[in-house]
Order: C-alpha cells, then sequence, then structure tokens
C-alpha cells in the first residue's frame, strides 16, 4: 500500500524524553505544586515579617553589607545589596527565589534568574546571557577558560538581577524600612568616640587598599575631623563594594603624588661643604655687579679761587 506524504511538514518523529528526564520534570512540577499549597494554607503574618526583618536588619555584620555603591559619570549610584534582599527573603517567607543556568556553549552561558512569591503567585524573572570574559581597562577582553573562572562570573552576574527580581517581589515601604534600620545599626549607640571610629575607618582602607587620608578627605569633601557618622556610612559602602569586586579603588579615589617630607621641611638643601643653596645664592647670582672705581684724570686741574670747590 502506497503512503501519502505529508505535505505540512516533516514525516519525522521528535525524539522521546528519556525516563530520567521525565522523572525530573514531574518531580519539579510536584515541589512547585506542593510549595503554593502550603503558602495558601500557611499564609504570612505581615506584622511577624516586618518584625523578623528590622530584627534581621540590627545585625552590625548584616547592616555592614547591607548596601551598595559605585560611581556612574558624575553621579554615585547606592542601593540594597544582594545580602539585605536575600535576609529580607527569607524573613519575609513563602518567596521562591534562586539562580539556574539553563545552557553553557560557545563561550557564554544563558541564565536565568527569578524570584517567586508563592502566596500572592507574583513572580519576577530575568533571563541573560554571561560571556565567559572578563574586561579590563588596560589589557582588554581576556577570555575565561579556568571552571572556576567561569561559576564565579555566572555567580556574580546572578547575583544583581537575583537582587533586582527579590525587590521586585516585596514592598517597597518594607525595603525603605530595613535600610533606615541598617544606617542606625551603624550610626550605634554611641559607646566608642567617634574619633576612634575614623582612625580605625581610616587605617582599614590604608592598610588594605593603599587609600590614604588626604585621598579620604578629598573623596569625602572635608577634613578627617570633620567626618560625621553618615561619612563613615558612605565609606563603609566603598569598603563592601571594594570587597566584593563591584568596583576598582580607581574608580572612588583619585591617586595624589608622594611628597618626600625632606623637601616640605627643608626647602633649601645643603650642599657638599654644608652650606644652603637656595633664594640667596639664587640672588646673588642674578645682582647686577657694581661698578669698578674710577681714577680722576691727571692732566686735569683745578683753576683757583674758585669758592665751590671743596677743601680751598
Amino acid at each position: 500500500m502506497e503512503q501519502v506524504p505529508n505535505i505540512y511538514g516533516s514525516t519525522s518523529v521528535a525524539a522521546p524524553r528519556s525516563t530520567t528526564t521525565e522523572m525530573v520534570v514531574s518531580r519539579q512540577a510536584q515541589e512547585v505544586q506542593a510549595a503554593m499549597v502550603i503558602a495558601k494554607r500557611f499564609p504570612r503574618n505581615e506584622v511577624e515579617s516586618y518584625n523578623r526583618i528590622m530584627k534581621a536588619c540590627q545585625r552590625k555584620s548584616l547592616a555592614e553589607r547591607s548596601m551598595y555603591e559605585y560611581p556612574r559619570g558624575d553621579t554615585r549610584v547606592t542601593g540594597p545589596s544582594i545580602r539585605l534582599a536575600e535576609a529580607m527573603a527569607q524573613n519575609w517567607g513563602n518567596i521562591d527565589f534562586g539562580i539556574i543556568e539553563l545552557e553553557q556553549k560557545s563561550g557564554e552561558s544563558q541564565v536565568m534568574a527569578y524570584a517567586w512569591d508563592l502566596e500572592t503567585n507574583t513572580r519576577q524573572t530575568k533571563v541573560f546571557s554571561v560571556p565567559h570574559i572578563r574586561a579590563t581597562k588596560k589589557g582588554g577582553n581576556v577570555p575565561l577558560k579556568d571552571p572556576r573562572d567561569i561559576y564565579e562570573m555566572v555567580a556574580n552576574q546572578g547575583a544583581r538581577r537575583l537582587r533586582a527580581c527579590i525587590l521586585g517581589v516585596i514592598p517597597g515601604d518594607v525595603i525603605d524600612a530595613a535600610i533606615s534600620q541598617c544606617e542606625r545599626t551603624l550610626a550605634g549607640d554611641g559607646r566608642e568616640p567617634l574619633a576612634d571610629t575614623v582612625r580605625a575607618v581610616a587605617n582599614t582602607f590604608e592598610t588594605e587598599y593603599g587609600v590614604t587620608v588626604p585621598m579620604l578627605e578629598k573623596f569625602i569633601g572635608c577634613k578627617i575631623e570633620s567626618f560625621t557618622m553618615q561619612n563613615l556610612i558612605r565609606l563603609k559602602k566603598v569598603y563592601v563594594s571594594l570587597k566584593d569586586g563591584m568596583a576598582k579603588r580607581d574608580d572612588y579615589f583619585e591617586m595624589m603624588p608622594v611628597t618626600d617630607d625632606a623637601e616640605i621641611n627643608n626647602p633649601f638643601p645643603e650642599d657638599k661643604n654644608g652650606k644652603q643653596t637656595g633664594k640667596k645664592e639664587k640672588k646673588a647670582a642674578t645682582a647686577e655687579p657694581e661698578p669698578e672705581p674710577q681714577e680722576p684724570d691727571p692732566s686735569f686741574i683745578p683753576p683757583e679761587g674758585d669758592p665751590d670747590l671743596p677743601f680751598n
């Protein structure tokens, strides 16, 4: 019996999925359904969730890493960090969030970051590609070959999108209250003198990143003796960005030339004979020579009886 050809496309049949693939898909679907059912049966208490977030923001270790800051042109961008976003999602409750690497080929990875409020069925999803390269200012783009470098690059780029997804499903007033609580935690209870805290921060910047006190003063815009707690909070945000690799030292601080203390204390250095050289020698070198005295003409004889001549 002759078979009639299919005029609507190819007659090839799609390859069936393996048993393992079917099990994974079915398991994930069941986990999502179970999570949604539990979220409906045990809804969050917003008052308790809010109090848990405020209590978490009272921890100094979290407050110090709660904000990020990086320069963009003439302005500086700041906002809640991924650590604060994760703490809010954990304490707000009934939120599923994470990063999934969908595919990796041709020198890049396809990644998805998501945050899903299972109780209200509100979902934020961001799918993006991460090239396996590291951009540098001096050497251009450097391709990544080490699997660890690739993993760290994907995790770093994914954390930024995950932060945006989490902040998209949590109410904005809760986020603002958490930021305010973190700033109050950083301000402390005033037991340690502010001057001691300023010296400790300056010492940390100079030891770990080579940032001197004049560089800090130029960044803040005033002398170090006039630093306030808000200035210290700003410096702590910069420190977190530098430590997490979000920015570099040159993005915040302008490198200043190193001056020699001997030149400042003694502007007129001594020569080999122990004499100072400087303005006096320069003045003596530039002074005009005095005219030599001229001898009188022996042929000149003054007239006798002139009353205007001296000693007459």
